[in-house]
């Protein structure tokens, strides 16, 4: 139940609008003067309150004032006195939120008190999802520089409608900022739909996007909507952006140009309300110089970049990344919260992160299950990491097929060897399963 404070020394006037406003369901809470007024301000956070002007001990004008200082959101309606009108008016420069002439006409004031209602709550919201914004973006970006930039253009962006190009390294974090986008914007409630276009064979790409009709073509026995409508007042992110066929490029631009789409067979046109955000892991700009990407649809498309760097050129972020995706990883693994030595981190801001944040967060899980609730230590690090220096060993100095069975064997023998023989917890690390396990070591001979 909404509580509204009201200011008022005459008794009668104060019980009249209490009576009123409790008839509308609302709780009032009484005060006589301006001091007793902020006391119960502070005790029972009221959402509205109605103040009069003239009162003893303290007045209407130093009471507006303190409590604007507690809560300036605060919505404080005046009552006041036909003689005192231009004093009322002069409190809206003080912040008030309306005034009210006494006789105050109940119709008039339970309308007041709704919208200052209104407003209350969704200054609130307003303030709510600010702070919820700002958590997100730090719990995704951290606070260094390069990732506070990004937060920072996220903000600016997300208020419109722009459509936006997020480009950066495989592994980077291009569709979880899509996300966070998304969530910051007015369609949060919609749909996001993701497209994956590097996924998707190229000879069905405009059924897929347009939707089609049923005998539209061969095997269309129904009537099937695109992607771009499913996405219809949210976000359609369209993934490997560089692999749109330029065959489809073009019907993608008259999409975002007109809003609209026809079903591959129909001949409706379907109005679309949509916000497009595409990501890419290459440079358009040398794909538009190289006539693979039409430069109208990049311009169509990019009409506010970002651009993630990659986790090599940030080192300074890989510790708040890995503490974040240890504790992850601990609540996954049902695992007591694993420490990483001071050790182990610098091991892993000297490593290049050549798959970014993709394979830092591979690891790091990997390496809280290998800790077994202890600390992540360099030997744990350096086992993951070794991988891919072995992954390179001398592979070219023979055979293909012999080469993969020594690096192979090695990492069996490495796992085993860090888990102390436990077979359920080496097949996690290599990310298999412990039949294919037992069957590899078969194969190679280990016991």
């Amino acid at each position: 139940m909404d509580k509204v404070l009201i200011v008022e020394d005459e008794k009668v006037t104060r019980t009249a609008l209490a009576r009123i406003l409790e008839k509308e369901g609302l709780q009032a809470i009484e005060s006589v003067d301006g001091s007793q007024a902020v006391e119960l301000f502070r005790r029972e956070s009221p959402a509205v309150v109605i103040l009069d002007l003239i009162m003893p001990v303290m007045g209407g004008i130093e009471t507006i004032r303190v409590l604007k200082e507690i809560d300036p959101s605060i919505p404080v309606i005046i009552s006041t006195s036909s003689g005192d009108i231009a004093t009322a008016v002069e409190t809206m420069k003080l912040g008030a939120y309306d005034f009210l002439v006494k006789p105050v006409e109940p119709g008039k004031l339970i309308i007041t008190v709704r919208r200052a209602l209104e407003k209350y709550r969704l200054e609130r919201e307003l303030a709510r999802l600010h702070t919820s914004e700002n958590a997100s973006l730090e719990r995704f970006a951290g606070k260094t520089p390069a990732m506070k930039k990004i937060a920072e253009q996220l903000k600016q962006v997300a208020g419109t409608d722009f459509s936006v190009i997020i480009q950066g390294e495989t592994g980077t974090g291009k569709t979880l900022l899509a996300k966070i986008l998304h969530n910051m914007s007015r369609r949060a409630d919609k749909e996001f739909v993701k497209i994956d276009m590097g996924s998707m064979p190229e000879t069905i790409i405009e059924s897929e996007l347009f939707g089609y009709e049923k005998g539209a073509f061969t095997g269309a026995v129904q009537t099937q909507k695109g992607f771009f409508e499913a996405a219809d007042g949210g976000t359609a992110f369209l993934d490997d952006l560089e692999n749109v066929p330029l065959s489809v490029q073009s019907k993608l631009l008259s999409v975002l140009e007109s809003r609209e789409v026809s079903r591959l067979g129909g001949r409706k046109t379907i109005n679309l309300d949509i916000r497009f955000i595409a990501a890419t892991n290459t440079d358009l700009q040398k794909s538009v110089r190289d006539g693979k990407f039409r430069e109208d649809l990049f311009f169509r498309l990019g009409e506010f970049i970002i651009t993630l760097p990659p986790l090599r050129e940030r080192a300074e972020d890989i510790p708040f990344f890995a503490n974040k995706f240890s504790e992850l990883a601990a609540s996954e693994l049902n695992m007591p919260l694993t420490v990483i030595s001071s050790q182990a981190m610098d091991r892993m801001m000297q490593y290049p992160w050549s798959g970014n944040l993709r394979e830092l967060k591979n690891v790091i899980r990997r390496a809280v299950l290998l800790s077994g609730g202890n600390d992540i230590g360099p030997d744990h690090i350096e086992f993951l990491l070794g991988q891919d220096k072995e992954t390179g060993a001398d592979s070219s100095l023979m055979p293909l097929r012999e080469a993969v069975s020594s690096i192979e064997k090695k990492l069996i023998r490495k796992a085993l060897e860090t888990t102390k023989g436990n077979k359920a917890r080496a097949a996690e690390i290599l990310q298999v399963d412990v039949k294919t396990l037992r069957t590899k070591m078969s194969e190679q001979g280990i016991e």
